[in-house]
């Protein structure tokens, strides 16, 4: 059985432990996703809080197939919009900058170590720019690309969360990435490509 089914049926008996453990599992992951599409760090921290309680109190609805992460960012999703149809606009586009995801990743780890100074403040200055980027492509196309990319979920996965066929999903990730490519050319960034196979 997936570790996060485990940790759902253990919630499910009463297990106040198995919910901390999922909260520190993916609280840091929920606070990037929020962060990268609304540009508010504490409505981030607020909408992540939320996402966590939400699976908290709806822990008895989910069913273990192994597809906890595809359920909690369908959550994290609803929320998500729900909360942008109350906020004017004029809120989200002065959103203030916050804090960057924490990655939860070895490889990441390891890449830190091995770049010099200068790489990595250039992969720093790439990141912010191209998180900056996203803001002007549109909401679906955004979604779609930071669900894939910085929450590393399977396309199949994304089509789900987003209510949407797999074709209809690589088709928002093909046009965010065209998009993303295009707007780094017209900055003089042709390198490094934002991978355009996976």
């Amino acid at each position: 059985m997936h570790e996060d089914d485990d940790l759902m049926l253990r919630v499910q008996s009463g297990e106040i432990d198995a919910y901390e453990e999922l909260v520190e599992k993916y609280q840091p992951q929920l606070i990037g996703f929020f962060y990268r599409n609304i540009r508010d760090s504490q409505m981030a921290e607020d909408l992540s809080q939320d996402t966590m309680l939400r699976i908290y109190d709806q822990a008895w609805d989910y069913l273990p197939r192994g597809k906890f992460r595809g359920w909690m960012y369908r959550i994290a999703r609803n929320l998500m919009i729900d909360s942008i149809r109350r906020q004017s606009r004029d809120a989200l586009v002065h959103a203030h900058k916050g804090k960057k995801e924490d990655e939860d990743d070895g490889l990441a780890r390891i890449r830190d170590e091995i770049l010099s100074p200068e790489e990595k403040v250039h992969e720093i200055e790439l990141a912010a720019l191209v998180d900056g980027l996203l803001q002007e492509i549109p909401d679906e196309q955004r979604l779609t690309f930071t669900l894939h990319h910085y929450s590393q979920l399977s396309l199949p996965e994304v089509a789900e969360i987003m209510e949407s066929t797999v074709p209809t999903t690589k088709s928002r990730l093909r046009l965010a990435r065209e998009k993303l490519q295009e707007k780094l050319k017209e900055r003089g960034i042709v390198a490094p490509q934002i991978d355009l196979d996976s």
